[in-house]
């Protein structure tokens, strides 16, 4: 049987051993984190991502959990409308509506249906050959076991986040992911009750509500500030740029407890890869493209990213009966396909970006005019924008 290893158990990772698990791959996911119980945040399943879960018989639990009822769409801090659709307009047109959850739901979801023993906590992969696919491996210091070891396989899959050891060590002369110019929190409020979800944009200011499964309610927003700034109470910061702002946008950080609001700096890969692929090593999610979060995009990127590579390496839908070939020829086509798929999105998202943080007063005013113009037309046309992102596989 034929020998997969998968570096890092996030979404990406997680999703990749289950597509080549039922391929017929023996995987091992190596994770440094001594667990993967993510807190604190919320993610957007899109339509296209939706497809690519039912490929491993995952997309109707996932459906379960979604809490997007009624209008949704874009306002300003005043809480004027200037963009509507609804959920039942995107299930019309792609299928399915968005469904938006908790990182760990889904993360939880994923890893309760790994192969038995096939996870290993606490391990590091410091190095990975491309041409043996020998991985060197370390437990991190404290670690009950320590020391190093080695394991062979016959492919390895980097899904070891946007600061990959593994992309850095393929692609040595390649410009590393740049500061968006934007900082971002996060923040689950529980217990928040019903509220419709929305995104405020204001002068390079950005606020999003989006509600979950049990009354809860994710909420971000972002903001243009130098990289690495951090403020002494995040949730008081968020109160000083937002707590003006339309309802319900007050009373949810009133709500959100002292500890609640994480903060990151956005980062992105301008410069897209030659290849996501070496040797017997694939990257794969924000080891291969980083994005902004502006289209939502980062998370179902990744998972489509990991049916469409065991897909390519599992030819017949079984392990390739000739690794060296069929391996080679499976990455090269897994390249081709998602470098042309994810470079524009990793684009367009950027551009997203930047429209939204537009500071000067004369550009956002002639941004609104504009979405509320194309508003005015009917909520098939804020819908059908994505028609290139959600319809997937074309």
């Amino acid at each position: 049987m034929a020998q997969a290893v998968v570096v890092g158990a996030g979404i990406g990772g997680l999703t990749t051993a289950l597509a080549l698990a039922r391929n017929g791959w023996q995987v091992t996911v190596l994770e440094q984190a001594a667990s993967i119980e993510p807190v604190g945040a919320g993610l957007a399943v899109a339509p296209n991502a939706l497809r690519a879960l039912d490929m491993i018989g995952l997309g109707d639990e996932v459906r379960k959990l979604s809490a997007i009822q009624g209008e949704a769409g874009l306002r300003r801090p005043s809480g004027r409308w200037l963009s509507r659709t609804t959920a039942e307009e995107s299930a019309a047109r792609y299928g399915d509506s968005i469904v938006l959850l908790t990182r760990s739901a889904l993360v939880g979801i994923l890893a309760a249906r790994l192969p038995e023993g096939a996870l290993r906590l606490g391990t590091r992969a410091e190095s990975a050959d491309p041409g043996t696919g020998l991985v060197t491996l370390a437990t991190p210091a404290g670690g009950t076991a320590g020391g190093t070891e080695t394991i062979r396989a016959d492919l390895v899959v980097a899904a070891d986040g946007i600061r990959s050891r593994t992309r850095a060590a393929l692609f040595p002369g390649h410009p590393e992911p740049v500061y968006a110019g934007v900082t971002s929190w996060r923040a689950i409020i529980p217990n928040a009750g019903t509220v419709g979800a929305s995104e405020t944009w204001g002068a390079g200011l950005v606020f999003g509500v989006m509600p979950l499964a049990g009354g809860q309610v994710y909420c971000y927003a972002t903001a243009p500030v130098a990289a690495g700034l951090r403020a002494e109470s995040e949730k008081e910061e968020l109160v000083r740029l937002f707590g003006r702002w339309h309802d319900p946008i007050p009373g949810l950080l009133a709500a959100a407890g002292p500890g609640a609001v994480l903060r990151h700096d956005i980062y992105s890969l301008d410069t897209p890869l030659p290849a996501f692929h070496s040797g017997r090593i694939a990257l794969l999610g924000d080891a291969a493209h980083p994005m902004t979060p502006n289209l939502g995009q980062g998370a179902c990127q990744a998972i489509e990213d990991a049916v469409v590579l065991a897909r390519h390496v599992s030819p017949g839908g079984g392990p390739a009966p000739d690794p060296a070939a069929d391996l080679a020829a499976g990455l090269a086509a897994y390249s081709r396909e998602r470098l042309a798929r994810t470079t524009p999105i990793v684009r367009r998202s950027r551009l997203a970006g930047r429209i939204s943080g537009w500071r000067d007063p004369l550009a956002v005013a002639l941004r609104d005019g504009a979405v509320r113009a194309a508003g005015l037309l009917g909520p098939a046309v804020a819908v059908r924008q994505f028609d290139d992102v959600f319809r997937w596989p074309g």
